[in-house]
């Protein structure tokens, strides 16, 4: 019996001392990528340790299981993908498949997980695009109530929701958060500096337009610029150059070039942020929570004045101010056009490319390093108004799924907040540029860096960025409405259609499916419960969206002076 005993007491200290060791392993690990990698950090050396032995501890049950995550391509996720799962493997002994797709195939993915209930990935970083999608569905984890209750066990204690840029983004009209944010970048403007600084072409553009060349505030600015580069400088130094960059390929992504907040800038849409009530920047109108419409005649806008103006706008300039080849670009294409430095502006650029726009050597960049380009404030269209969101900004978030077992889904969690903890997000903000934490971006590094940035810095520490947000809580199918604004548009820019009938059709295709879930009564809550058709002109004449047409749809063009701009963001202005 003594023996029995003794050598079960052997046992039980062997077994301790094994995962005591192990635990040492572990912390050694997590010292060696502290010290090695994830620096700089707003914490100190002793709090990140502190987070990684509550991450050790936390993954303690889940050590040996093998997860699958999935995101869309960009160097952000790269990094998660080639650094951060091995970092997470080391220092728990989870072992995570980050794999990465293009965005349509995220989607799709996550459509075979909804539609047969089998899982198919453990977690999915997708876009807060889907925040009207996901909490109509019932399927996806409210993680408000998963941190306190189920999911408790493995969440960080200094996860800090709060800190988080985008959370206004990934909360339900029910308060809730069902996604965290993980990455996300801006839509905004971006121009020359050096150019627009020139004296002699500031002294030539006054002259013909009555105004100061600068950042545009409004769209007549805009095109008298693109106007001015391409057909009066027409080149400088020898080289062709153009006043305006874009792309018109018929492919999924001139549907996003358009949803992302295309409609809202041109001020199609409502006031009200984070998205415009009742009417946001898809068109779609909504009430009590429900989808009512998206045509005029139910009270929607996708085929109001203001979007069929935003849409010409769009092609014409295309046509007239980019350069040549431009219409048949997708999304991908077109993207190494400003750094060959032959483009004066662009209205629509996306901030996660900021750093290959910083990289020595190439035409946009100085010889000390600093950008030849800056991004400011997206200018507006004739019908926005003050209090309308102004742009669009991409928050890539962590999703998780009901059907996914609770155990993977423990495991998964952990891997989405290692990759956004205090611990790894700034040095994660300095490798990709897609800043997700208000701390990081404040930190010093960022205002060392920040000459080199172009603005960027500016932009996220001022008040202004709040008026850059995602597709919002009206889309009520995200998936299924997303693939009709490529399909309806690519036939306008193609010339098969006009614009008039490309945009009554985008509206009516969107009420029929937003019908048929009505119908079908598919979503567990805010189902579509669409408005009987009436005349236009009643929706028309009541005020908001839909806004009737204007009288003059191209007033006094009006620009700010950069320069003036920042110092107006630096001291927490939104605005000069």
């Amino acid at each position: 019996m003594k023996l029995r005993r003794f050598l079960i007491t052997g046992m039980l200290t062997l077994a301790f001392l094994s995962l005591a060791t192990a635990g040492m392993a572990d912390m050694k690990a997590a010292e060696k990528w502290v010290d090695s990698e994830f620096q700089p950090s707003t914490l100190s050396k002793a709090e990140q340790m502190k987070e990684m032995e509550w991450f050790i501890k936390a993954a303690a049950p889940y050590k040996g299981l093998e997860i699958k995550v999935v995101s869309e391509t960009i160097p952000t996720h790269e990094y998660e993908s080639k650094v951060l799962a091995k970092a997470f493997y080391e220092i728990t002994g989870i072992k995570v498949t980050h794999d990465l797709i293009q965005e349509g195939d995220v989607i799709e993915k996550l459509q075979v997980q909804f539609q047969s209930g089998e899982n198919v990935f453990d977690g999915y970083i997708n876009d807060s695009d889907l925040i009207g999608t996901h909490f109509r569905s019932g399927k996806v984890v409210n993680l408000t109530d998963w941190m306190t209750g189920e999911g408790k066990d493995v969440t960080l204690p200094t996860l800090d929701v709060d800190d988080f840029m985008g959370k206004s983004f990934t909360t339900g009209p029910d308060g809730k958060l069902y996604q965290l944010p993980d990455q996300q970048f801006a839509n905004l403007y971006w121009f020359r500096y050096d150019w627009f600084k020139k004296p002699e072409l500031r002294k030539a553009f006054k002259a013909k337009y009555g105004y100061e060349l600068g950042v545009p505030v409004n769209w007549s600015a805009y095109e008298d610029i693109a106007e001015f580069f391409t057909n009066d400088v027409r080149e400088i130094d020898g080289v062709a150059i153009y006043g305006h960059m874009d792309y018109g390929k018929k492919a999924p992504d001139l549907g996003w070039r358009f949803t992302d907040a295309w409609l809202s800038m041109a001020g199609a849409g409502d006031k009200g942020l984070p998205n415009g009530k009742p009417v946001d920047e898809w068109g779609i109108r909504v009430e009590d929570c429900r989808p009512v419409g998206s045509s005029v005649s139910r009270g929607g806008a996708t085929n109001g004045p203001a979007a069929k103006y935003a849409l010409r706008k769009y092609m014409d300039w295309l046509r007239k101010y980019a350069p040549p080849g431009a219409l048949g670009m997708d999304f991908y294409q077109s993207l190494p056009y400003l750094a060959k430095g032959n483009v004066a502006q662009q209205i629509f650029w996306y901030t996660a490319f900021t750093a290959s726009m910083v990289e020595k050597g190439t035409p946009v960049v100085n010889a000390d390093g600093t950008p030849k380009w800056r991004m400011a404030p997206s200018p507006h269209g004739p019908y926005w108004e003050k209090g309308q969101k102004l742009g669009y900004q991409d928050c890539g978030s962590w999703t998780l799924l009901k059907s996914t077992p609770v155990d993977r889904r423990k495991a998964a969690w952990l891997f989405a907040q290692f990759c956004v903890s205090k611990s790894v997000s700034l040095k994660k903000a300095h490798v990709g540029l897609t800043p997700i934490r208000d701390s990081d971006i404040r930190h010093e590094s960022f205002t060392k860096r920040a000459p080199m940035l172009g603005g960027l810095v500016e932009f996220y520490r001022s008040p202004a960025r709040v008026s850059w947000t995602p597709t919002g809580t009206n889309v009520p199918d995200y998936p299924k409405l997303a693939q009709l604004w490529w399909q309806n548009i690519g036939e306008a820019v193609a010339g098969e259609v006009t614009v008039d009938t490309a945009m009554d059709n985008l509206a009516a295709e969107q009420d029929k499916i937003m019908m048929r879930l009505e119908r079908a009564n598919v979503l567990s809550i805010c189902g579509p419960k669409l408005n009987e058709p009436r005349e236009e002109s009643y929706w028309l004449n009541q005020p908001g969206a839909p806004k009737a047409k204007l009288a003059n749809e191209k007033p006094q063009g009006e620009t700010v002076d950069y320069d003036e701009l920042i110092k107006a963001w630096k001291q927490g202005k939104a605005t000069m």
